[in-house]
């Protein structure tokens, strides 16, 4: 600053000096309304979101998950069934042209050929217009997708038997277990509890222990020596604590 001639700014080059309006770019040779990607149409975007993102905690929180009793991987009777969103691909898995000797056209093949032209798509209609009529390639394409997926969910959903399903996974509650009893502190301490479960109830490749319709000297037996996929010599306790356990398991009835 020179004396009597006033104060001088010295400007900074990383603030404009014009501050630019929030106007988006020329698009006037597209049919349409357009506007500013940031922030207009991502706030729009945000907010719908949002709502949605609401309504799926407020089900999750209104309706318990459709859970299941534990796999069993030796229950070659389970029909298997997966989400919504993939019924379709189950459907066409059914069908004569996809499984069998030819499920990798049904698995893959159609699949990846309907995945691959949703993504050349934009490669492939390149024109300017908009108007789904003048678009007969994305919108012809489109259409056909839409109704190839509705039509197999659908299928899928009515060929189902959802009663079959509601009780090959249902969760049935094991009989009371009295944990007090000496044969359960033997049943926890020889390791049956690992494969059969706390309840007696069983787990994947393990059968349930409670009405077995065994004497406890058939029980017994078994414990020794062992049965099916069960190996023998596993029990490594006394007489006294077999002669416990066996009776514990033998006197529980099933519900």
């Amino acid at each position: 600053m020179h004396r009597g001639k006033g104060m001088k700014f010295v400007g900074d080059s990383r603030i404009t000096a014009v501050k630019t309006p929030n106007i988006p770019k020329d698009y006037s040779e597209y049919p349409g309304k357009t506007e500013a990607f940031w922030p207009n149409f991502l706030l729009k975007e945000w907010m719908v979101g949002a709502v949605f993102l609401v309504g799926f905690l407020a089900l999750c929180v209104a309706h318990d998950p459709p859970l299941e009793k534990m796999a069993d991987p030796a229950a070659v009777g389970y029909i298997p069934l997966p989400d919504w969103y993939f019924l379709f691909l189950y459907q066409l898995l059914k069908y004569t042209y996809a499984s069998g000797p030819y499920n990798v056209i049904g698995a893959m093949v159609m699949p990846g050929l309907a995945f691959g032209a949703l993504l050349l798509a934009p490669f492939i209609d390149r024109g300017p217009e908009r108007r789904p009529f003048k678009r007969p390639f994305a919108t012809g394409f489109m259409l056909l997708s839409v109704i190839s997926i509705f039509y197999l969910t659908w299928a899928s959903v009515d060929m189902h038997d959802w009663e079959a399903a509601k009780k090959q996974g249902e969760i049935v509650l094991g009989p009371e277990i009295d944990q007090e009893d000496p044969g359960y502190a033997v049943y926890e301490a020889s390791g049956c509890i690992g494969c059969h479960g706390g309840n007696l109830e069983g787990g994947p490749g393990a059968p349930t222990l409670a009405g077995t319709g065994l004497t406890a000297e058939e029980i017994a037996e078994i414990a020794v020596n062992g049965t099916g996929s069960m190996p023998a010599g596993l029990y490594k306790g006394t007489d006294e604590d077999l002669q416990l356990l066996s009776e514990f398991i033998a006197g529980i009835e099933a519900e």
